[in-house]
């Protein structure tokens, strides 16, 4: 059973998927603005919702900080940029494949 956690490098706009210590999908991401900055640290992801509505895309991942998640985007063009309200925003074919990898309590770190 793979053992997956995630990396997202907000210097580089991806987010890696890793198993253990093993990198096995690395994605484009669009992160928060100057003003709505991502926020580092160390996080789970505590829900998960298809179609959750809205800006949110195909699919949401909530994280152990309110109101901050993993989503999908309605505007493919903001990846790759610093866009969001704090966010992590990836293509709607890339959110569904990681949601249906990760389980609920998977460990998510954030780091500059």
């Amino acid at each position: 059973m793979p053992k997956y956690r995630i990396i997202v490098d907000l210097s580089d706009f991806q987010l890696h998927l890793l198993d253990g210590d093993r990198v096995v999908h690395t994605y484009p991401i669009a992160i928060g603005k100057m003003a709505t900055q991502t926020p580092p640290g160390n996080y789970t992801i505590v829900n998960k919702q298809p179609n959750p509505g809205g800006p949110f895309g195909s699919y949401w991942l909530g994280l152990s900080k309110p109101h901050y998640g993993i989503h999908g985007t309605n505007d493919p063009s903001s990846i790759g940029r610093a866009v969001t309200h704090g966010c992590i925003r990836m293509y709607n074919e890339d959110v569904n494949e990681l949601a249906s990898l990760v389980p609920i309590h998977t460990q998510v770190t954030i780091r500059r």
